[in-house]
């Protein structure tokens, strides 16, 4: 499938760098770019549909094909949380997500967790493209590192062997699940 110019529908600088640096088969164009400066409420019940709330909302008011994705960070010990609401657990942003999550597992051993990301390319006709991707670690019991965004800080990579707020973006980009995602994604659309 032949696309060029692509709408990216997230509002997140962290994560849209990571969208350009990975999906580079075509013109990523954010929605700060398009000049949308609204809000698109993620009302769904999982990281896939978020993602396509926020891909057919874009796609549908800018006639582009857009590439959403939802992820977050899922503790087993917390039964999956924070989830679908890792970017509000708190409300109050990613420092305070981070120290509630400490302060949650403050006495828990179990530390495994995984980042989930479902991808969404929706098409101005309607067509769906999804690609999905986890990557597997746990959490820490304090902060390592300040490269990254969100949780990285707090996410001991299996992968990697180290905390992706040590890792460099191209290391974090190889091994992520927004890279599988886009990975997964891609494969559809050969």
């Amino acid at each position: 499938m032949e696309l060029t110019k692509i709408a990216v529908a997230t509002s997140n600088k962290g994560k849209l760098r990571e969208i350009r640096d990975i999906f580079t088969e075509a013109e990523l164009v954010s929605m700060e770019e398009l000049g949308f400066t609204g809000f698109i409420e993620e009302k769904g019940k999982n990281f896939r549909a978020n993602a396509m709330i926020k891909a057919e909302a874009i796609a549908k008011l800018y006639g582009l094909p857009t590439l959403a994705d939802d992820s977050g960070l899922c503790v087993d010990a917390l039964n999956g949380a924070p989830g679908i609401f890792s970017a509000r657990f708190s409300g109050e942003g990613e420092a305070a997500n981070r120290r509630l999550l400490l302060k949650r597992m403050e006495n828990l051993t179990d530390r495994r967790a995984h980042f989930e990301c479902a991808v969404c390319l929706y098409l101005p006709d309607g067509h769906t493209y999804f690609g999905e991707g986890k990557t597997y670690g746990r959490i820490l019991y304090e902060e390592i590192g300040t490269s990254g965004f969100g949780y990285d800080s707090l996410f001991f990579s299996d992968d990697l062997k180290k905390s992706f707020g040590l890792a460099s973006e191209e290391e974090k980009n190889t091994v992520s699940h927004r890279f599988r995602a886009l990975q997964d994604l891609k494969s559809k659309l050969r």
